[in-house]
């Protein structure tokens, strides 16, 4: 009995042994008799007892190392610290396992010197405006030489570049200078754009009051032709008026003249109504400023002119009184 119980612990005390269980984003290398036999991830596996062991337990994450400020020299002999972080990952256990014996002081020495060589062919300035460059450069340099150490290089960053004092000094005197000098830049910019504005605003003045003028010098014109139209037609209408006024007034004695002659002849006027006539309209004609004067023959007997009036003027009178006695 105590032979079996004795037994049953040794099984389950090699079957504790045996089972391992790996946990996710690790990779265990697994050695039999001293030889490198697998490299196990995660999950559930068997080794043999005092056989098989482990030789290392590798971290698959991605890793970040700081790495303190290492002094470098740039082409023009300036002396500067630059610290630098690097971010790794094991991509073959068995590499990293046996590659290297410490690989991140390894790495800590390949960074230095590879920096050295990138910021010796640079001079102050483009090593402060190249970091994605030396970035870049640093990345694939470094990748290049891990990669049989089972190590990939995914970035390299430069955290700080401090140059020498005196230089910070002079950069900084460098900066204020240049900033003054685009200050005085967008100043006279300023002032120009300022110029252009008020000339362009002066022009567009000018322009808009010539057009004003321009408008208002041909309403003028329009105005003073509309006038005149309108003046030549009123002219006119009135020439027309009065033409037909002159014309009515011509057809009106006309026809008063017809009136009267037809009137005369529809009383048939006497011989001596005639001749009282003639002896009126020769007095008017006396009247004028002719130098001479034409007597017809019918009015040279005075007086039987003279006696016929008389004639006529007494018809008339008794006529007239006639006319009173009768009420009319």
């Amino acid at each position: 009995m105590t032979i079996a119980i004795i037994i049953l612990v040794i099984i389950v005390v090699l079957l504790a042994l045996s089972v391992r269980i790996v946990p996710q984003a690790n990779a265990y290398v697994l050695e039999r008799l001293g030889k490198y036999a697998d490299a196990w991830t995660a999950g559930i596996h068997f080794k043999i007892p005092f056989i098989d062991r482990f030789a290392k337990k590798v971290p698959l994450m991605e890793q970040v190392v700081d790495f303190p400020p290492q002094p470098v020299i740039t082409k023009d002999n300036v002396t500067m610290r630059i610290d630098t972080v690097v971010f790794y990952q094991v991509v073959d256990p068995k590499r990293y396992a046996y590659g290297v014996q410490q690989p991140l002081m390894a790495i800590e020495n390949l960074t230095a010197t590879t920096l050295r060589n990138i910021i010796g062919e640079l001079e102050l300035d483009e090593t402060l405006t190249s970091r994605e460059m030396i970035n870049t450069k640093m990345r694939a340099a470094l990748d290049q030489a891990t990669t049989t150490w089972g190590i990939q290089i995914n970035r390299v960053e430069l955290k700080n570049i401090t140059p020498p004092a005196a230089i910070q000094d002079a950069m900084e005197k460098q900066m204020k200078a240049e900033r003054e000098r685009r200050e005085a830049i967008l100043i006279a910019e300023g002032e120009k754009s300022a110029t252009v504005l008020v000339a362009e605003g002066k022009k567009q003045s000018s322009i808009l009051n010539a057009e004003a003028e321009k408008q208002s010098a041909i309403l003028r014109a329009e105005a003073e032709k509309e006038s005149l139209i309108l003046r030549a037609e009123a002219a006119k209408e009135a020439s027309i008026r009065e033409a037909e006024g002159h014309a009515q007034a011509i057809r009106s004695v006309q026809s008063a003249n017809a009136d009267g002659i037809d009137f005369l002849n529809a009383k048939r006027p006497s011989e001596e109504v005639l001749r009282l006539k003639g002896l009126e309209a020769f007095a008017k004609a006396a009247d004028g400023k002719a130098t001479k004067i034409i007597i017809p023959s019918e009015i040279q007997n005075m007086a039987g002119l003279v006696t016929s009036v008389r004639e006529l003027a007494m018809t008339e009178k008794e006529d007239a009184l006639g006319d009173a006695g009768r009420g009319v």
